[in-house]
């Protein structure tokens, strides 16, 4: 059966009718700030403390968008008659906002937690070369940072957790085992007997 003419213009109208009598939910942004859900990604926060200056980050990026700088410095033994050790001093960390592409490659393959999604999404500007943001601006992002969400009470324990715990109950039954009285050998001289 062929089409009524007209009848998709129809259908058009009808949707138009339908929704001119909702209610806009139109947001006054920036008057009202929007309800973020609790782990957006809006920017990168460095916690500067944790950074090895391992480079991972800026050698997985896919836009080379993260530029890090460092130097050598040598730390006095520990111990004496230790010896001298060498350690990495980050110089400079900064993200190019313009080119980041905020697939959180960088988050994850950080293996000793130096960055983190902050919800902030703020941080327009209007010059393109003010999108790189460098680490005291990445700092104060860091502190935005939401807590991480409630382990689920109901989930099993991890098994790192499970192993640990089972190590140290095999540690206690050994020390228990070792500390309690040993009755006397059946063989065993007794008294003054020679």
């Amino acid at each position: 059966m062929a089409p009524i003419p007209g009848s998709g213009l129809a259908k058009g109208l009808a949707v138009t009718l339908r929704t001119m009598t909702r209610k806009t939910v139109t947001e006054q942004y920036p008057d009202a700030q929007p309800e973020l859900p609790p782990r957006t990604r809006g920017v990168i926060g460095l916690f500067e403390e944790n950074c090895t200056v391992c480079m991972l980050c800026a050698r997985e990026c896919p836009d080379w968008c993260i530029y890090i700088d460092s130097h050598k410095e040598t730390v006095p033994p520990a111990a004496p008659g230790g010896r001298e050790r060498s350690r990495n001093v980050l110089d400079r960390f900064a993200i190019d906002f313009s080119l980041c592409m905020y697939c959180g490659i960088c988050i994850e393959v950080c293996p000793f937690d130096a960055l983190f999604w902050s919800p902030e999404f703020e941080y327009a500007e209007t010059d393109i070369r003010e999108l790189t943001h460098e680490r005291d601006k990445l700092r104060e992002w860091m502190w935005t940072v939401p807590a991480p969400p409630a382990l689920d009470p109901a989930a099993e324990e991890p098994k790192e957790i499970a192993a640990a715990r089972k190590a140290a109950e095999k540690l206690a039954a050994a020390q228990a085992a070792s500390n309690a009285p040993q009755p006397p050998e059946p063989n065993a001289p007794q008294g003054g007997e020679s």
